[in-house]
């Protein structure tokens, strides 16, 4: 149930009557993990600890930098030299402290990733390489757990759900990552954001592009972006939505 503050408190999302206080109650329910404390996670974080999120997982390794403050929005010049999944923490229970943060102080890899996304309702990607997003994207696949990825790179970005466990309207099975992406690029092809750059501003776009979707699947609301990735050009200001299948069918 809601209490009278958060009966004050979400009260814009309540009176939307695709969410009302039976979404907002199974946003209160929901557990999500978001895969990264940075450019994607930061502002997915802010967003969704704003919206009543009941428990969000925080996975990263890493601690603050002052280089990270241009785009990585929930950490402050005072958190320099802290671990972002403790500064993350710290934000959220400044920003909304009905939510729950558990933070994971390690890289998600081969030996632990199963084990944590297994724990968690939905996955948010918001990892910076390939090695990271195959890994979380196959572990969902196996365990059935939607995914929301994205990625940004300079002035660009894309964003897509997965959900390639289960079947769409017409019967045909959901496709996978890597339906859209088979293989991972060759070592040192791409340039990391550090060696190319990247519009801080960019990242705020996808990641809270990011928690939208997450809103959506937790309260059942509109269409997720199942069979579809969506490009957006900064520069131009354009966003175009491409569809793809499941290989084979």
């Amino acid at each position: 149930m809601l209490d009278d503050d958060e009966l004050e408190r979400y009260a814009r999302h309540i009176v939307l009557a695709e969410i009302g206080g039976a979404g907002q109650q199974k946003l209160k329910a929901a557990r999500v993990m978001v895969v990264g404390a940075g450019g994607l996670g930061a502002p997915a974080i802010v967003y969704l600890a704003a919206a009543g999120l009941g428990t969000l997982g925080v996975v990263d390794d890493d601690t603050v930098s002052l280089s990270n403050l241009q785009r990585q929005i929930i950490h402050d010049t005072d958190k320099v030299g802290t671990a972002k999944a403790e500064s993350a923490g710290a934000a959220v229970a400044r920003i909304n402290p009905k939510v729950t943060v558990e933070p994971h102080f390690k890289r998600l890899g081969h030996d632990n990733a199963e084990a944590l996304i297994s724990g968690y309702d939905i996955v948010v990607d918001g990892s910076d390489n390939f090695t990271t997003r195959y890994l979380v994207a196959d572990c969902c696949e196996k365990l059935e757990k939607p995914l929301v990825t994205a990625a940004v790179g300079r002035f660009d970005g894309s964003i897509t759900t997965l959900m390639p466990y289960a079947a769409g309207p017409d019967g045909a099975p959901n496709p996978s990552y890597r339906c859209l992406f088979p293989e991972p690029p060759p070592d040192g092809l791409l340039p990391s954001c550090a060696e190319a750059g990247v519009l801080g501003a960019l990242t705020g776009v996808l990641g809270a592009l990011q928690a939208l979707e997450v809103i959506k699947l937790v309260t059942g609301t509109g269409e997720p972006l199942i069979g579809r990735l969506v490009l957006f050009d900064a520069l131009a200001m354009r966003f175009e939505t491409i569809r793809y299948r499941r290989r084979g069918t």
